[in-house]
């Protein structure tokens, strides 16, 4: 893990699928200094929404537990409309069962909670460049 890393993700757009306020103000604390620009979607449905109306979006970090769609339905959905939309799923349950159902939603990786920032950073940038 190497915090030092400058990241510049100038002009990317992430959207962050992910309904609990405190878990997105410490996503978007941390990913403020790669200067890209952060969309919210508080549940699923408000995910796959801006994936049809926001073409500039570049990657989503999909929180799995969400209310209205939850984070495997919008899932499935965006990658009908985009199959090659790089999507990283956020849980807190990653192993056996939930990961085999994480990656078969459709989800590029996944980063488990609590959320090791060196590691998020560097999977973000190997999926954006």
């Amino acid at each position: 893990m190497n915090f030092s890393t400058n990241y510049n993700w100038e002009g990317k757009v992430l959207l962050v699928a992910e309904d609990e306020d405190f878990n997105f103000i410490f996503l978007e604390e941390i990913l403020m200094d790669t200067k890209a620009r952060i969309i919210r979607a508080k549940d699923g449905q408000e995910a796959l929404d801006f994936i049809k109306s926001v073409p500039e979006i570049d990657l989503v970090l999909m929180d799995m537990q969400m209310p209205v769609m939850n984070g495997y339905d919008a899932t499935r959905n965006i990658k009908k409309i985009n199959k090659d939309m790089p999507i990283i799923a956020q849980t807190a349950y990653h192993y056996g069962e939930a990961y085999e159902e994480i990656m078969a939603a459709g989800c590029d990786d996944f980063v488990s909670k609590p959320i090791d920032i060196g590691g998020l950073k560097d999977m973000i940038d190997r999926f954006l460049f």
